[in-house]
């Protein structure tokens, strides 16, 4: 059974001093790692990486996730070599296929079927893996490219790499190709227009890990499980929070299906701990990763959860 490590996303920059300080903070409540997501709008991530290593003695960082279809192979492979240079071997480089048809519109980025983008994430990977193990390109000066510190994950050519998704096919690919698969617990909602989600069940994340697991085959003990909690409430009356929480989602979901999920935490930070070491021992979660609205609430957890 893995270790925990704990981590967040970070979303927003306002300015240098607040988002230095923030993530200072981060790293002072105990968090392993800072991983920045991938979103229109948002601000561009491997710049935040770069600063918050800087900032920081310890934390690592990662992108949680890029959205492959964004990105050029050949370009981002020199980019997550340069951040993984720049944050001293700090990096962690996490992929997906994409799920909000606005973002794509926004982008100008034609929207695929789910299995095209797939197949583009793969090939992505594929282009990333021969770049960090070669480094070759006869079109640069000198033919050669930057290198990764890191020799962990893409078949131990770069830096650790986490494929995060719920669909079969994206998740045959982690089961695969990553060192960390990720699972964020929201669903596409069938029938409904791209980018309706509800938020799975728990039932739904211990038939993931099985399916990955079985397409993992003989490395299924080497894949360490991410799970993005979407909300951490403190409460001494969890029935009461599930139910409130329950009544504010938009499709249907039983309030005990809301204590079980393991997407939600609720509790006093006892019993939040205490639903945390259950779902390692049944789903096999160890990497926990938090929004940034509740970094200070999860904190007491990882504290509680230290040895």
């Amino acid at each position: 059974m893995r270790d925990f490590r704990f981590s967040c996303n970070v979303f927003g920059v306002e300015t240098h001093e607040a988002f230095i300080d923030r993530c200072r903070l981060v790293e002072r409540l105990g968090y392993d790692t800072l991983f920045a997501p991938d979103h229109v709008g948002a601000p561009a991530p491997f710049p935040v990486l770069v600063a918050a290593a800087n900032a920081t003695e310890r934390l690592r960082v990662g992108t949680l996730v890029l959205n492959a279809a964004f990105w050029n192979p050949a370009l981002l492979a020199r980019d997550i070599a340069t951040t993984d240079i720049l944050t001293g071997g700090r990096l962690e480089v996490g992929l997906g296929a994409g799920y909000m048809k606005s973002e794509f519109d926004a982008a100008g980025v034609a929207w695929e079927p789910f299995g095209t983008r797939v197949d583009r994430m793969a090939e992505t990977i594929q282009v990333l893996e021969h770049w960090f193990r070669t480094g070759d390109h006869a079109g640069l000066p000198g033919g050669r490219a930057p290198q990764p510190v890191q020799r962990h994950g893409f078949h131990h050519s770069g830096p650790p790499l986490i494929v995060g998704g719920n669909g079969d096919r994206v998740l045959t690919l982690a089961a695969e190709q990553a060192d960390i698969v990720a699972v964020t617990g929201i669903y596409q909602v069938k029938g409904e227009k791209p980018g309706t989600s509800r938020l799975g069940t728990a039932a739904e994340a211990e038939e993931r890990v099985r399916f990955v697991q079985k397409q993992a085959g003989a490395r299924a003990d080497e894949i360490e499980w991410n799970i993005l909690v979407q909300r951490v409430v403190q409460t001494t009356d969890r029935r009461a929070a599930a139910e409130s929480l329950a009544a504010q989602f938009t499709f249907d979901m039983a309030v005990d299906e809301v204590l079980e999920t393991p997407f939600l935490l609720i509790g006093t930070v006892d019993e939040m701990a205490e639903q945390v070491l259950r779902n390692r021992e049944r789903f096999g979660f160890s990497y926990y990763t938090v929004h940034d609205p509740h970094l200070e609430a999860f904190a007491p957890v990882i504290e509680a959860l230290r040895p």
